[in-house]
C-alpha cells in the first residue's frame, strides 16, 4: 500500500497504459489512455460476468500491443462490493490495479469540460485521470489465512447483530410475559435462568409445580450454587405476576423459539471462535501479541481481518492512515484551528483500537503510565481523547514491529519512551 506521492507518479511513465473503470452492478465501462492524457481507442463495456471479464482483458492486451505499451495501471473507485472480483481477476493475471477515492472523482469531474454532467462514460475518463496524477491508493486484496480472517470476522459481526435481536425479542417476552423474572434474576442468560425459562410455563403455570420437580430440573444443568431457595423466591414472584395469561399457548411457542434461536447463535459462536483460533495460529507474531496484557484473541483477529498481511505495508503511518488516525490541521494565516483525526478510513478498525486501548489503560501498567503521562505533563497536556487515540497509533506501531520481526513485548522497555520514566528506571537499574 504506497502512499508517498512521488513514488506513484514515478510509477506512471511513457510506457504505461492507464485504464479507468467505472464500476456498476452489472455493466462496466472501461477507458484507456497514456501518461499525457491521450486517449486510446473507444471506450470498453463489459458485464460483471467471466465472458465479460474476458472480453475486457482481451481489449487490453490488443491496446497495449496496438501502442507498443509495457505495463498496465487500472484504476477503480472501490463502489461497494461490486468492483472485487474484478480486483480479483487483474490480480490473477498479474495486471496492477489501484483505487480512487470517489469524492475525487466527484469534484474533479468539471476539469475537463467544465460542465456538472455525471455519467459512466466521462467517470471512467475522470477515474483515468486521477490515476495519471498519482490520485489513487493501491488496496491490499488479502490472500489465503487474512481472506479467511476477513470473512470470519464479517460472520461474527452478522452474528453478534443476531444475538442482540434475539437478545431485545426475550426480553419482550419477559416484559409481557413475566416482568417479575429479572427481580429474582440479574439476567436470564444465566444457566439456572434459562433452565426455567425452557420449562415452557407462564407464571400461573409454575407455581404448580412442586419445589422438589424444578429442583431436579434445575439439577439438569447446575449442579449447586441456586437451590430451593431461588425457587421459592421465583415461586413468589410467579403468585405476584402481573404477566399476560392471553395466548398462552402462543407465547410459549414464541418463548421457545427465541431460546432456540439464541441456542444455535451461540453454537454458531463457539464453532466460529475455535475456526479463527486455528487461522490467527499460522500469522506471524501472533502468539507475542497475545501476550500483552489487556489484548486478547478478538482483538487480533479482527487487526489481521482489517488489515491482512503486514508484509504489504512499509510503514506502519500506512496502516495508521488506513484506520482513519491520522491528523488533520485547519490553519490559515495567524489562524490556527484545533487538530483532529481525519475519520478517513476503516470505521471497525479504528474502533477496534479504540476499545482495547480503553481495557489497555486499566489493566496494561506501561499504556496506564504513558496515558497518565500524556494528559499530565507539563507541556501540552492532552486530553483523554487524544491520550487514547495517541496510544491507538502506539500499539499500531507496536503491532506492526512484532508481526515484522516476532519479538516479545516488554512493558519496561515501552516506559523507557517516557522522559520521567526513563531516568527512574535507569536509577533503579543502577541501584
Amino acid at each position: 500500500m504506497n502512499y508517498n506521492p512521488n513514488e506513484k507518479i514515478a510509477q506512471i511513465t511513457a510506457q504505461t497504459l492507464i485504464i479507468g473503470v467505472d464500476i456498476a452492478k452489472f455493466k462496466h465501462v472501461a477507458r484507456a489512455q497514456d501518461y499525457r492524457g491521450i486517449e486510446f481507442g473507444s471506450p470498453c463495456y463489459f458485464e460483471n460476468t467471466k465472458q465479460g471479464f474476458q472480453y475486457f482483458l482481451e481489449w487490453i492486451y490488443q491496446l497495449k500491443q496496438e501502442q507498443g505499451m509495457e505495463t498496465v495501471m487500472v484504476g477503480m473507485e472501490p463502489t461497494g462490493h461490486y468492483w472485487l472480483n474484478l480486483a480479483h481477476i487483474l490480480k490473477e493475471n498479474e495486471m496492477k490495479f489501484v483505487a480512487v477515492n470517489p469524492l475525487h472523482v466527484k469534484k474533479s469531474k468539471e476539469l475537463d469540460d467544465n460542465s456538472p454532467t455525471k455519467n459512466d462514460v466521462k467517470d471512467a475518463r475522470v477515474i483515468a485521470q486521477l490515476v495519471k496524477d498519482g490520485r489513487y491508493a493501491e488496496p491490499t486484496i488479502p490472500q489465503g489465512v487474512y481472506a479467511e480472517l476477513r470473512v470470519a470476522k464479517k460472520i461474527r459481526d452478522l452474528l453478534t447483530v443476531d444475538l442482540q435481536t434475539v437478545q431485545g425479542q426475550v426480553h419482550n417476552w419477559i416484559d409481557r410475559y413475566f416482568p417479575e423474572f429479572l427481580t429474582v434474576f440479574k439476567s436470564w442468560e444465566g444457566k439456572a435462568a434459562l433452565q426455567f425459562l425452557r420449562l415452557e410455563a407462564l407464571p400461573h403455570e409454575l407455581i404448580d409445580f412442586s419445589d422438589q420437580n424444578l429442583l431436579a430440573h434445575l439439577r439438569k444443568v447446575v449442579t449447586r450454587s441456586v437451590g430451593l431457595n431461588k425457587i421459592q423466591e421465583l415461586k413468589r414472584a410467579a403468585r405476584e405476576s402481573i404477566g399476560l395469561r392471553q395466548g398462552s399457548s402462543m407465547a410459549k411457542l414464541e418463548l421457545i423459539t427465541l431460546l432456540d434461536k439464541y441456542d444455535l447463535i451461540q453454537m454458531k459462536f463457539e464453532e466460529l471462535d475455535t475456526k479463527i483460533d486455528n487461522l490467527i495460529e499460522k500469522v506471524p507474531g501472533v502468539q507475542q501479541m497475545l501476550t500483552i496484557k489487556g489484548v486478547g484473541r478478538d482483538t487480533v483477529a479482527g487487526f489481521f481481518a482489517e488489515v491482512g498481511d503486514l508484509q504489504e505495508y512499509s510503514h506502519p503511518r500506512q496502516i495508521i492512515k488506513l484506520a482513519g488516525l491520522s491528523l488533520k490541521e485547519n490553519t490559515s494565516g495567524k489562524h490556527k484551528g484545533q487538530t483532529r483525526i481525519t475519520k478517513r478510513g476503516r470505521k471497525k478498525l479504528r474502533a477496534l483500537l479504540f476499545r482495547v486501548c480503553m481495557i489497555m489503560v486499566a489493566k496494561n501498567s506501561a499504556f496506564k503510565a504513558l496515558h497518565a503521562y500524556y494528559t499530565q505533563r507539563p507541556d501540552n497536556p492532552l486530553k483523554k481523547m487524544q491520550s487514547l487515540i495517541a496510544l491507538c497509533n502506539k500499539l499500531i506501531r507496536i503491532f506492526y514491529a512484532i508481526g515484522k520481526k516476532q519479538f516479545e513485548f516488554s512493558e519496561e522497555k515501552m516506559l523507557k519512551d517516557i522522559p520521567h520514566m526513563r531516568a527512574k528506571i535507569e536509577v533503579e537499574t543502577a541501584a
